[in-house]
């Protein structure tokens, strides 16, 4: 997919596009995100993990305009994203949260549509442009199919791939998903990942997405930040930083870590904790 020939992305060097300096926010006077940096890679793929109340959907909000900090900034192609228009920022910045909801009704052809409204206006209509833009993001997102159909009568998979279309029509080259895979059978969540990391490795994309799952992230992410109360505890390859002393610190989870015989990725593999002796007798005598 072609960049978005109508907003020209702003000379900045080296300069990674999207970056957080020093943020804090939270909501209703509760601090959660305390003083913390982060800076998300361009042309990759960054996944943020976390038990929850950690901070990664916080952070994620912070980073998409979605919340303000209440100390610290966002830095968006060398500005200050508070400083730009919710315009410029949308023609720039895709962005998808937890659990979307389409109005009863909406076809898919519709939805992904909405991708396009960043740039229509009273001086620009809906063009053959549009609808190129429209048909290659459900191609990209395999929804095509079902262009007529309304979202609400297709499956979670399918719906959650139609909002991915949406996310695409914007033409933003970066993504921000806010733990697209949750509630979708196995399956489901692996295509959907896959897609995910083809936008990156194959059209240049850069995504930051937020997951739960913790071997599904380490095996998709090129690159993972475990966070806890509101900091950056690790960042850095899946190799480096899944680890059972992490994931131990981080999620208080006992576990061996291995590698997967095909890629070499960590895979983590939960340890039983074994009953004390004593309440195994107690457990016993009550039997």
């Amino acid at each position: 997919m072609p960049l978005n020939r109508h907003s020209p992305i702003p000379e900045s060097g080296d300069l990674p596009r999207l970056r957080g300096e020093g943020l804090c926010a939270g909501y209703n006077g509760r601090q959660v995100l305390a003083d913390v940096d982060f800076t998300v890679q361009d042309g990759s793929v960054t996944v943020l993990l976390g038990p929850n109340g950690s901070g990664k959907s916080t952070l994620l909000k912070t980073l998409a305009r979605t919340l303000t900090p209440d100390a610290g900034q966002v830095i968006l192609d060398g500005t200050d994203i508070h400083r730009q228009s919710t315009r410029a920022v949308a023609q720039r910045l895709g962005i998808l949260p937890q659990s979307p909801s389409a109005p009863d009704g909406l076809t898919v052809r519709e939805l992904v549509g909405l991708g396009r409204f960043p740039y229509q206006s009273l001086m620009r209509q809906w063009s053959r442009y549009d609808e190129a833009a429209v048909e290659e993001a459900m191609a990209v997102a395999d929804v095509a199919a079902f262009a007529e159909r309304p979202v609400d009568a297709l499956s979670g998979g399918q719906r959650q791939r139609c909002w991915i279309a949406m996310v695409l029509a914007q033409e933003t080259e970066l993504l921000l998903l806010d733990e697209p895979t949750t509630f979708l059978d196995l399956k489901v969540q692996v295509d959907l990942l896959e897609l995910l990391v083809s936008l990156a490795h194959q059209k240049g994309r850069t995504l930051l997405v937020v997951l739960h799952d913790l071997n599904l992230a380490a095996a998709y992410a090129d690159r993972l930040v475990m966070m806890k109360a509101g900091r950056i505890m690790h960042d850095g390859t899946p190799e480096a930083v899944f680890t059972a002393d992490n994931l131990k610190q981080v999620f208080d989870l006992d576990a061996q870590v291995i590698p997967e015989p095909v890629a070499g990725r960590p895979v983590c593999v939960p340890v039983k904790r074994t009953r004390s002796g004593s309440a195994a007798r107690s457990q016993a005598a009550a039997v």
